[in-house]
């Protein structure tokens, strides 16, 4: 080795591939090991915790293999270990386990509730008390409504479907002022709604519930908007909805 950094470039590629990559020369394999080991129950620690369900779905075994898997195939754009599991995801998104063809899905909905915990993103300017029909509804950016194609609240060792449901699972990832993350299953107009709201472009809430109402072929809108009403205050009761766009000046 000619130089420092090519033996850090070597040492590197055999702690992270050892089968395909030697280590440096004139450095015992035992010494190696300890590097191997070391980086090896790092990874092991700062990811099975973020993903307990796949872990134990997996097994020891299998899990081991993944994390290999994943250290020798995988590049990461960050050097952060709070956005590790965001490599983790878009590393299972591009290699599909054929025989769980839902582990991506599992892993983003496992990761969603330590990223919303971390999540540092301020609320929007709003008015409070707003009128959610006639003024802007704003979405918190501590609601995460989530859509998947696998029945993630259900996926573990005794649910391994090898099918998709006809119909999506819908769910919503809330923070509270506490800091804990709730979890709740989304009817499709909700869903839909929630994501309305999310793109803010301006329409009142009246306007948004009508598109909704005509989208589910709803025959009396009046009766609609009086079933949405309470719904509408509950969402900003849970902060689901942080009130309304603030008036023009």
């Amino acid at each position: 080795m000619s130089t420092l950094h090519d033996q850090l470039h070597v040492l590197a590629a055999h702690v992270r591939d050892p089968a395909t990559h030697p280590g440096p020369p004139g450095i015992e394999d035992r010494r190696l090991a300890v590097y191997r080991e070391l980086v090896a129950s790092n990874l092991d620690g700062l990811l099975a915790g973020t993903f307990p369900v796949i872990r134990r779905t997996l097994g020891d075994v299998e899990w081991q293999a993944l994390l290999r898997r994943f250290l020798a195939g995988h590049r990461s754009e960050t050097p952060l270990f709070t956005r590790l599991g965001l490599e983790f995801i878009a590393f299972l998104e591009a290699a599909e386990d054929p025989a769980r063809p839902w582990l991506a899905e599992l892993a983003h909905y496992e990761w969603a509730e330590l990223g919303l915990q971390l999540s540092d993103a301020a609320l929007p300017a709003h008015d409070p008390d707003g009128d959610l029909l006639d003024g802007v509804p704003l979405l918190s950016p501590l609601a995460w409504p989530l859509a998947y194609r696998w029945p993630v609240h259900r996926l573990g060792p005794d649910c391994q479907p090898t099918e998709p449901p006809p119909a999506p699972t819908l769910v919503l990832l809330r923070r509270d002022r506490g800091g804990r993350v709730h979890f709740s299953i989304l009817s499709p107009l909700l869903y839909r709604l929630l994501a309305l709201a999310g793109a803010n472009d301006g329409r009142s809430g009246r306007a948004l519930l009508r598109q909704l109402a005509e989208e589910a072929s709803h025959p009396d809108f009046d009766a609609f908007l009086g079933e949405a009403r309470p719904m509408l205050q509950r969402l900003r009761a849970e902060g689901v909805l942080v009130g309304t766009a603030p008036a023009a000046c």
